[in-house]
């Protein structure tokens, strides 16, 4: 390595990844071992500061693998980081409905309320984000929009009233109701009958409706269409920042193969595979079977592929358009093809 790294602080969010995968099999401390490097979760730490930078990426010589929308938000808020490589996992999108709702396609959800998560006091509500994302995808393929949606606030993690709010066309009206903080404010709220429908996604979302009984009125992460499917976790970015591309590349580039080795172990290695991702999800291995597919181990993919640009561009616009970032952005600019092209150029590295 031209120049030692001294620490390398890393994070993954808890979905399928290649470099969830390195990290936990040990292959990314081996790789950097020869070089004397201190590998450090950012998760784990004592300090809330470090642990924010899973979100906000402000930890110099630091890599994340995982949902783009707190990636895409950290960029446009001026974070100087880059783009080493898209992976995309397809795994279930699911509006939810209680089987008494009456409601059997999309365009049904005209006038009708959709439970929503509002979190305070984070930099970036991804969960909402992603229930916006997957509820306006579905609507379109109605030649529906959310203006013609009823949606209704969860509120968490507020220090005020957790009353939820509806927005009628825009408008918002207080409901007089008390909501006690609960960990899944909109499911309950859909149990009650107080909303018609909600969104949920991966391995928790097929668990709630088979527990429930809840009748899923769409899957838009199995629509034939990846701009459809696409959402926070398709692709999912895998980012480091300017300063480790600047004055550690090989550690860069150490990274990119490290998560390519270990996405290639585990496309013969199913079984191992869906345990892991068992355990990262918290859930049975049938559970993420059913939310990633049999297949799950064959999806574990790091590129750069033109399709997953093209989303990636399209999320960011989204997010934008939502106010979620006050600016978009050319996501291709925000690539740097350098690492995986080293890696890629390696003959001995078959895949």
């Amino acid at each position: 390595m031209s120049k030692p790294l001294e620490t390398l602080w890393y994070t993954h969010s808890p979905v399928p990844t290649g470099l969830g995968i390195a990290v936990e099999s040990g292959r990314l401390a081996e790789a950097f071992r020869p070089y004397g490097t201190n590998i450090q979760g950012l998760r784990e730490s004592s300090d809330r500061g470090t642990r924010e930078a899973h979100f906000d990426h402000h930890l110099d010589n630091s890599v994340r693998h995982g949902g783009n929308t707190p990636a895409i938000w950290a960029r446009a808020n001026g974070k100087n980081t880059r783009v080493l490589g898209l992976s995309w996992s397809d795994e279930v999108q699911l509006i939810l409905t209680p089987p008494e709702s009456g409601l059997k396609h999309v365009r049904d959800l005209r006038d009708r309320r959709f439970g929503i998560p509002k979190w305070a006091n984070v930099q970036i509500d991804f969960g909402r984000a992603q229930a916006l994302r997957a509820l306006e995808n579905a609507m379109r393929l109605e030649g529906l929009s959310l203006n013609d949606v009823e949606l209704v606030d969860y509120p968490y993690g507020g220090t005020h009233s957790d009353e939820p709010i509806r927005h009628v066309f825009g408008a918002q009206i207080a409901l007089n109701r008390n909501n006690e903080r609960r960990r899944n404010n909109e499911l309950i709220g859909l149990l009650r009958g107080d909303i018609d429908a909600i969104f949920a996604k991966g391995a928790h979302a097929v668990q709630l409706a088979d527990e429930f009984g809840l009748h899923v009125l769409i899957d838009t992460g199995s629509h034939p269409d990846p701009m459809v499917r696409s959402n926070i976790g398709t692709p999912r970015t895998l980012t480091v920042d300017q300063h480790m591309l600047d004055e550690h590349f090989d550690a860069a580039a150490l990274i990119v193969e490290t998560v390519l080795r270990a996405e290639q172990w585990a496309w013969s290695h199913a079984d191992e595979t869906r345990r892991f991702l068992a355990r990262e999800l918290n859930t049975s291995e049938y559970w993420v079977a059913a939310a990633y597919g049999e297949d799950a181990h064959r999806r574990l993919v790091t590129r750069l592929e033109e399709q997953s640009l093209l989303a990636l561009q399209d999320l960011t616009n989204f997010l934008e358009r939502h106010h979620f970032i006050e600016q978009a952005f050319d996501v291709r600019e925000w690539v740097d093809p350098r690492p995986l092209a080293a890696v890629l150029g390696k003959t001995r590295l078959a895949i």
